[in-house]
C-alpha cells in the first residue's frame, strides 16, 4: 500500500471562471501536488485557462481533463500539446476523451458512432506528429491526411516546431469496459469518472486486457490512473452526502438520453440499476431535487469520501489498494491542506 499522488481539478466553468480556481492552483503548487487539471464541454475551452494559470506555476504537471476529440482535428490537438509542453518545460499531460453524442453531435456538429475506433486513429496521428520522423500521412475511416478531395493539393507535412518531448503523455477518459481497455492499450494514463474501489478487480481485468494488447513490456508499472474523488468532511455523513447527490443525479439522470448515458451504465454496473433508473426518470421529468434525494448514502460512499475525518481515513485504505495512482481533488484553496492531511497525512 502506497501514498496516492494528489492533483487539483479546477472543473467546468459555469457563467464564468470558477471562483477561487487560481488561488487553488497556487496552493496546490505550494503543497507539492503532482498536477492541476482543466476541463471543457460546450463553454470554456481547456487549453486557455491551463496555459494562463499554469504560467504562474513551476512544478505541477498541467493536464487537460479533458479536451474533447470532436472539438479539434488530431493535428490541432497535437500542435496545442507540443506548444504548451514547450511553454511549461515539459509539464503537459494531454487528456482527451470522446464525450457523448448529445455534445458531439449537438455542439460540435460531428457524428458520434464508433468513438473507440475514432479515438484510436486520433491518438495514432498525434503520436506520428510528435515523433516528427517523417511527413504525416494517414488514411483511416475518420481522418485523411492529406485529404482525398477539395483541390487535391494537400501535402504531407511534419511540424515546423521540434517537440520538446516526442512522447507527450496521453491520458484517456473512459468509463465502459472496451474504452478502459483501450486506454491501457494506446494511452499512458486513464481518467476514470465515478470509480468505485469495490469494482477494482473488474477494472483491473479491463486494464490487463489493454496492457496485453499494447505489447509493451512493463507498461502496467508506468501507467497512471488519475481519478477525480469528491471529499466532503463533516460530522454527519448524510449531510455531507447532500453536497454530492445533485452532482450524481445530474450525471446518472441528466447527462444523455435514455439508452445513451454512459454514466448511468457505470452506476448500473455498480449494482444501482434500480436507483439509476429512478434518478433518470425523475431528472428527465424535471424533478431534479427529488432525483438527488433518492440517491442512497451507500451509493455516494462508493464513489466519494464523506463524513467524519476518522471515517474517511478508514475508507481510504480501499482506495490505496486499488489501481488508482492519483486522486484529483476539487474545492477552495483553504481545503487543500485538509484534504492532503486526510489522504496522506
Amino acid at each position: 500500500m502506497s501514498d496516492l499522488k494528489l492533483g487539483y481539478n479546477t472543473g467546468y466553468w459555469s457563467a464564468g471562471p470558477p471562483a477561487g480556481a487560481f488561488e487553488g492552483i497556487l496552493e496546490a503548487e505550494k503543497l507539492g501536488f503532482n498536477s492541476i487539471w482543466t476541463a471543457e464541454a460546450y463553454g470554456s475551452d481547456a487549453l486557455t485557462p491551463l496555459s494562463w494559470w499554469g504560467a504562474h506555476t513551476e512544478n505541477v504537471q498541467l493536464g487537460t481533463g479533458i479536451m474533447q476529440l470532436s472539438a479539434r482535428t488530431p493535428a490541432a490537438t497535437a500542435m496545442a500539446a507540443l506548444t504548451v509542453d514547450h511553454l511549461s518545460n515539459g509539464r503537459f499531460i494531454c487528456g482527451i476523451g470522446a464525450s457523448g453524442p448529445q455534445v458531439v453531435e449537438g455542439w460540435y456538429g460531428q457524428e458520434y458512432p464508433r468513438p473507440l475506433a475514432r479515438t484510436r486513429e486520433y491518438v495514432e496521428i498525434m503520436r506520428k506528429i510528435w515523433a516528427r520522423e517523417a511527413p504525416v500521412e494517414f488514411h483511416g475511416d475518420f481522418y485523411d491526411m492529406p485529404v482525398d478531395g477539395g483541390m487535391n493539393l494537400g501535402k504531407a507535412l511534419k511540424p515546423t516546431v521540434h517537440p520538446l518531448r516526442n512522447q507527450i503523455p496521453i491520458y484517456l477518459a473512459a468509463e465502459g469496459p472496451k474504452n478502459v481497455a483501450l486506454s491501457a492499450e494506446i494511452a499512458d494514463g486513464w481518467l476514470p469518472l465515478f470509480f468505485s474501489p469495490k469494482d477494482d478487480a473488474w477494472y483491473r481485468e479491463q486494464l490487463a486486457a489493454g496492457f496485453a494488447a499494447s505489447g509493451e513490456e512493463g507498461k502496467a508499472d508506468r501507467f497512471e490512473v488519475s481519478c477525480g474523488v469528491m471529499v466532503i468532511p463533516g460530522d454527519d455523513a448524510q449531510q455531507c452526502a447532500d453536497f454530492i447527490r445533485p452532482f450524481l443525479a445530474l450525471y446518472a439522470g441528466g447527462m444523455g438520453a435514455k439508452g445513451a448515458n454512459f454514466h448511468y451504465e457505470v452506476f448500473e454496473r455498480m449494482g444501482y440499476g434500480d436507483v439509476a433508473d429512478k434518478v433518470q426518470n425523475l431528472y428527465l421529468d424535471g424533478k431534479k431535487e427529488e432525483a438527488a434525494a433518492s440517491i442512497p448514502l451507500e451509493m455516494v460512499e462508493d464513489v466519494a469520501l464523506v463524513g467524519p475525518a476518522d471515517k474517511i481515513r478508514g475508507e481510504l485504505d480501499k482506495w490505496r489498494e486499488s489501481c488508482i495512482t492519483e486522486v484529483l481533488l476539487s474545492g477552495p484553496a483553504e481545503m487543500l491542506p485538509i484534504y492532503a492531511d486526510l489522504i496522506n497525512g
